[in-house]
């Protein structure tokens, strides 16, 4: 398979690097966030919306389209971008993240995962090769090999067992893939674990797949943890392939991922967290819920560029939000998504400047970032969340 990464430039002082990938429905810079749209769609927001915001790939989920409407329906429509009205790119994962999510409600062996729907409970068995299937089904221009996600305090030897199964996986995910204009992603696993992390990249890079995507992270972790294992994964893999940094999405994570030598990320984060009122700005996120902006004239940002700041005050998103109105969803998701991109994109700037650690760390200056502890609480408590919901 001819290599879809173009690299043009890395940082002499960073791993910082700037590339492009070229896919059968154009060509995406890097480094670049991918929005979530794990149902085939963007929360709150139309194909035209992302477009405005300069966005040319988005994420779909395996798991979630398999269970509803299911892979006939989507076939029959002529594939997800057709069935969507989306015509960029799309990065399918194979629902191995959401597969770990169902810990009660799954069982996993060599030959694949058991688990019950969470929608209806009905019982589902998936398999590597039906990972793929689907994925060529829903005719994603990028497709994810299956993993098992280890949980991040779980034990050496369980994670062990979790990276081997995770590397015979790919190897079966290799052998099943069959469309030439796909490109499948390998993912690396091996938790928290230094040497484990070193044997799976070397592993799956010597099977020759056409990207590599660095999963298990961000599930918990102290993020300086989170950012050794990033760099312990970098250094064993392909300087010509491009690397996805999975589950990343706040500001600051993201430049810390770039300087670390990532390409693509995603993370549902600046959606959900603008749907619960909190916004990016320069200085750190905002609560939109809060009095101070009652009476706040001016945008929630004064050189933001997006649609909601150049239309509306402040003191109106307050007054959306506390009166529950579904427009404050659509518009704080088009800040937080500009915002994000707008990020990414200045950071690609800066690396083919050659200044992106000045960038990094003019940013990091101003920008207040959530308190560590606070940070671990909300997410263990989103985790147990999604837990409970699947358990009932």
């Amino acid at each position: 398979m001819m290599n879809h990464f173009h690299l043009i430039k890395t940082c002499s002082d960073s791993l910082a690097r700037a590339g492009e990938l070229k896919t059968p429905h154009g060509s995406v810079e890097t480094p670049v966030f991918v929005p979530v749209g794990s149902q085939g769609a963007v929360k709150t927001l139309t194909p035209q919306e992302l477009k405005a915001l300069g966005i040319g790939m988005i994420l779909a989920n395996t798991y979630h389209l398999y269970l509803r409407p299911g892979i006939e329906v989507i076939e029959r429509m002529g594939g997800l971008h057709q069935f969507m009205g989306w015509d960029g790119a799309i990065l399918s994962d194979s629902g191995g993240y959401q597969i770990f999510s169902l810990a009660p409600l799954r069982k996993v062996s060599d030959e694949g995962v058991t688990f019950r729907s969470h929608i209806d409970g009905s019982q589902h068995f998936f398999t590597p090769e039906l990972a793929i299937k689907v994925q060529q089904a829903i005719r994603a221009d990028i497709i994810m090999t299956l993993d098992e996600v280890p949980a991040h305090d779980d034990s050496l030897e369980k994670v062990r067992q979790a990276m081997e199964r995770t590397q015979r996986w790919a190897e079966r995910c290799k052998r099943a893939h069959e469309r030439g204009d796909q490109m499948l992603y390998a993912i690396v696993q091996g938790g928290l674990f230094p040497q484990l992390r070193r044997k799976s990249a070397e592993y799956l890079t010597s099977l020759g797949f056409a990207g590599y995507a660095i999963g298990g992270l961000s599930l918990g972790e102290a993020k300086k943890v989170t950012l050794a294992m990033i760099e312990e994964t970098v250094t064993f893999l392909p300087q010509d392939k491009p690397r996805y940094l999975m589950g990343v999405g706040s500001p600051e994570d993201l430049l810390e991922g770039i300087a670390r030598g990532c390409d693509l990320f995603d993370s549902a984060l600046p959606t959900r967290v603008a749907r619960n009122g909190a916004l990016f700005t320069l200085k750190g996120r905002r609560n939109i819920h809060h009095s101070a902006f009652k009476q706040a004239k001016g945008p929630i940002e004064a050189d933001c560029s997006c649609y909601t700041c150049r239309t509306f005050s402040a003191a109106y998103l307050h007054h959306l939000f506390n009166s529950n109105e579904l427009l404050a969803y659509r518009l704080a998701t088009i800040h937080n998504l500009n915002f994000i991109g707008s990020l990414v994109s200045k950071a690609r700037t800066a690396i083919l400047n050659g200044t992106f650690n000045s960038f990094k760390d003019s940013f990091r200056l101003n920008y207040r970032t959530t308190d560590e502890e606070i940070r671990l609480e909300q997410k263990h408590k989103w985790l147990k969340s999604r837990r409970l919901r699947n358990k009932e």
